[in-house]
């Protein structure tokens, strides 16, 4: 059998879509490796995502100003008042929150507790009406089951911590001693995912807040780069309150600090979003959403290795019970995302079955008659 070019080319445009979100996944894990690194030496977390969207603002922003030229609307005045609360919802609550919540905590808890997002955000979409709901259809039964897995499994990430793993890799050492995670106590553990899930429910209310804005100024780089923008302006306001008289904390060096809001302002805020946006114009967003839990995965596997950052059986335990109901959510919106074409042809069956049951009632109909 001989591999043509056109038929790697056909091989090689399937698996792009697995392929970018792989790729997005193993970024947003680098960043939660960085950012911790970053944090753990000292650095603000206000100071780091005021740093983070003034990169992404001065990225985005030439890409917008150029490629929307023809289809950006008109700014609004309401348009704008949402656009600033949905700088405030994320970059300001829910990103200070998230790197606060890894402070207390591990860049791997950090990276497991934010797989509840899907489940917030269908809890609001319920409350908000976006999101429909129909008891008897099991596909809802689904998503209402996997909401309660996702709270039930950050309850044991958080409550029980179980037995160390003890991985050789974790194990004080001459090389490791510098990055060695001191012990965490519950107190941190709570503060730390409650944290993390007010900042969820930030970013759920801006996923929500965003879809509607769409609608009225469907500009996505635009908006991204008026949100960035926005964002900046309004963390810098926050990072001036909490770190008055602190000079210090503003202080650009050359080392991991940098590092982190250059690769998470490039990355996470403009690579990312254009990586999202073309995987979900082929696949869905139930496709891109799929493989959230990758990160995840990624973040403990690096986590352990680069900070030492010791598994616990507990929070192991917690993080498959959070993922087994993001599948479940997941699998439950899938019929949301079909287009009408599917929907039709799934219903063709449906009615076939339905004649044919009606013939052979008719026909038994029949043959008793002539028995009679």
């Amino acid at each position: 059998m001989t591999i043509t070019s056109e038929s790697l080319q056909v091989v090689f445009g399937k698996a792009k879509p697995f392929l970018a979100v792989v790729f997005l996944q193993a970024g947003l894990a680098g960043m939660d490796i960085i950012s911790k690194a970053a944090l753990n030496e000292g650095m603000s977390n206000y100071v780091f995502v005021v740093y983070r969207h003034a990169v992404a603002t001065l990225v985005i922003a030439p890409f917008a100003f150029i490629l929307d030229k023809k289809i950006r609307p008109k700014m609004t005045t309401a348009t704008f008042l949402k656009i600033m609360l949905m700088s405030i919802l994320e970059p300001v609550i829910d990103q200070n929150l998230y790197f606060l919540g890894m402070k207390y905590t591990t860049a791997t808890f950090a990276a497991a507790m934010a797989n509840v997002l899907p489940a917030i955000t269908f809890v609001m979409a319920w409350c908000f009406r976006v999101e429909k709901v129909k008891l008897m259809s099991i596909r809802s039964q689904a998503k209402i089951l996997g909401t309660l897995a996702t709270i039930a499994g950050a309850m044991i990430m958080t409550l029980v911590t179980g037995p160390n793993l003890d991985l050789p890799w974790t194990r004080s050492g001459p090389t490791n001693d510098v990055h060695q995670q001191p012990q965490i106590s519950l107190q941190h553990t709570i503060k730390g995912a409650l944290m993390i899930t007010i900042g969820c429910f930030s970013w759920a209310a801006f996923m929500i807040l965003q879809a509607v804005t769409l609608r009225t100024y469907p500009a996505e780089l635009s908006l991204t780069a008026w949100i960035c923008l926005l964002g900046t302006v309004e963390g810098a306001a926050v990072a001036l309150v909490v770190e008055k008289g602190n000079a210090a904390a503003w202080a650009i060096k050359w080392n991991t600090s940098f590092l982190a809001a250059i690769y998470s302002g490039i990355f996470c805020s403009g690579i990312a979003y254009y990586v999202q946006g073309v995987v979900m114009k082929k696949r869905g967003p139930v496709f891109v959403t799929a493989f959230s839990p990758l990160s995840m995965i990624i973040v403990a596997f690096l986590s352990s290795f680069i900070l030492s950052e010791k598994m616990y059986l507990g929070r192991v335990v917690g993080a498959g019970v959070i993922v087994l109901g993001l599948y479940f959510v997941v699998w439950g919106k899938q019929k949301d995302y079909k287009s009408p074409s599917m929907e039709i042809q799934e219903d063709i069956p449906v009615k076939q079955s339905d004649a044919s049951k009606l013939e052979v009632v008719a026909n038994n109909v029949e043959s008793d008659e002539r028995l009679v």
